[in-house]
């Protein structure tokens, strides 16, 4: 079996294949680069993973990065412009279709069509996906949740110096991961061979609250946070995560992780390592 990971020196890329390391062997596994001369992908070479260039905008490397290949992981483009993402994905498709991959795997978003409004995220993700059943090949489509970094957006340090998160009012419930649970999760499924022509919503098994947040910040922070909702905020990560689901959950996730997802408390301390005390 041998298994290629395209953005493989990218975050999510990265942490996939240092928890696929643990599980098979580093011959079975391909890194697929835009640059193979990075400090990564030279590091991958020295833990004897095969390094191969897989540019999503160079067709040609994607036939030849695929050659012999078992199974594909497809991470999604991080290019801002969405009509360029979807190009990127049909070249990746197109190419694994025509180099006979045995099973595709795609890095698409948790619970889509179930947000209060469409948004072009639900429409690259599901185009995507439609695209990739179109070609007839064993799949399977990793939901993601939306990643626990968008707490960086809030300003947290504002609210831990002030002893107060201000956030913009509603109901809001956050079902949101890490990228290492999800690594962890996403190398369990490369590693087995039962997960063909299967969708899983690789979530939080609870969502957790803005209050809760607050909480979390007070506890590891050792100062009182309180949480007031003001209609003045003017911020545009509320009007995002007003149009996607963020508060449906699954169970998925800890079952491929083995255990617990890991806890708000620990989810949150890099976007304050200032304000964290010594002993923390």
């Amino acid at each position: 079996m041998s298994i290629i990971i395209t953005g493989a020196t990218g975050k999510l890329g990265s942490l996939i294949i240092e928890q696929l390391l643990r599980k098979v062997s580093a011959d079975q596994i391909i890194a697929g680069v835009r640059h193979p001369q990075s400090e990564r992908a030279q590091c991958y070479i020295k833990q004897g993973i095969d390094v191969r260039i897989c540019d999503y905008d160079q067709p040609e490397t994607l036939h030849q990065a695929f050659d012999g290949v078992s199974k594909l992981l497809l991470i999604s483009s991080s290019n801002p412009d969405d009509t360029v993402r979807l190009r990127q994905h049909a070249h990746v498709i197109e190419a694994a279709k025509k180099c006979n991959i045995e099973h595709l795997l795609y890095t698409s978003f948790a619970f889509l069509g179930d947000g209060i409004d469409s948004t072009s995220l639900h429409h690259l993700h599901l185009a995507t996906e439609h695209a990739i059943l179109t070609t007839g090949l064993p799949y399977t489509f990793l939901r993601n949740a939306l990643y626990i970094d968008f707490v960086g957006i809030l300003g947290l340090d504002a609210a831990i110096a002030k002893g107060e998160l201000s956030i913009y009012p509603g109901d809001w419930k956050f079902n949101v991961v890490t990228r290492h649970d999800l690594a962890v999760g996403i190398a369990t499924i490369l590693s087995e061979s039962c997960h063909e022509n299967k969708t899983y919503e690789l979530t939080a098994p609870r969502p957790w609250t803005f209050e809760e947040l607050a909480i979390a910040l007070s506890k590891l922070t050792g100062k009182s946070i309180s949480l007031r909702q003001d209609t003045q905020i003017q911020n545009w990560i509320y009007g995002f995560l007003a149009k996607i689901n963020t508060s449906s959950t699954s169970v998925d996730l800890e079952r491929f992780i083995g255990g617990p997802v890991t806890p708000l408390t620990d989810s949150i301390k890099p976007f304050i390592g200032s304000h964290l005390p010594k002993s923390t």
